[in-house]
């Protein structure tokens, strides 16, 4: 059985060049591949477009290269948690392409289907169909969103194993699964790396066969992004 075991963020990322497409797992700062982040922060690679459902907070997760100018792009859903992210926008410093949520749910998921496009509903009669093609079935309009691919898809995983398959925990399925199917080479941190047969087949999100590279990550954060708690009585 292949081994797609690599020494760490170091040796998965080398190849990440300056004006990479990269995908970055992960829902606020739930899932997020938080090793792989803070390497690329390390190689200062820039003029990245990065996809990502948002930009995790200022001082965490893709955050952190917000502050260095290293993104050129954001294909994404929502900036409302970090205000570098809103600043580089409104005063024009960043380009982004803001899509509503399930449509970029769609765009990965067909990006790692092999689908080029497809008709939803989302969108019509606003900004987003601008310049897009729109069509009726059954009396309704519907209008014509394209796949996302990346050169590189880079996500995080609860467990996975030397084969590079995947399992994810609670919430952090989010935007990792499809992802891991969408990037020409995929890249997985994991919280825990265990041999080749030792993941039940039947739990299994991600097969082996859409990971390239895998690493057992370090230092996990957890962070919780707006806690909120009860008042006392």
């Amino acid at each position: 059985m292949i081994n797609k075991v690599v020494s760490g963020p170091e040796a998965a990322l080398a190849d990440v060049t300056s004006g990479s497409v990269l995908m970055l797992g992960g829902f606020g700062l739930c899932g997020i591949p938080e090793n792989s982040i803070e390497q690329l922060l390390r190689m200062g690679v820039k003029d990245l477009t990065c996809i990502s459902n948002n930009a995790g907070v200022d001082d965490f997760g893709i955050g952190l290269l917000l502050q260095t100018r290293q993104v050129r792009k954001m294909i994404s859903s929502y900036v409302g948690e970090n205000a570098e992210f809103e600043r580089q926008l409104l005063s024009g410093e960043l380009e982004v392409d803001l899509i509503p949520q399930g449509t970029l749910a769609e765009r990965l998921r067909a990006g790692g289907a092999g689908i080029p496009a497809f008709f939803t509903p989302a969108g019509v009669g606003t900004e987003i169909a601008e310049g897009k093609e729109t069509r009726q079935f059954d009396g309704k309009v519907y209008l014509l969103e394209r796949w996302l691919k990346a050169d590189f898809a880079i996500v995080k995983a609860w467990k996975g194993d030397t084969a590079g398959n995947l399992i994810y925990k609670g919430t952090a399925m989010n935007f990792n699964p499809m992802m891991a199917a969408a990037g020409k080479i995929t890249i997985a941190e994991v919280e825990e790396l265990v041999p080749a047969g030792t993941l039940d087949p039947a739990h299994i999100h991600t097969p082996g066969i859409f990971v390239q590279r895998i690493f057992e990550g370090k230092n996990y954060q957890k962070r919780i992004e707006q806690r909120t708690v009860s008042a006392k009585r």
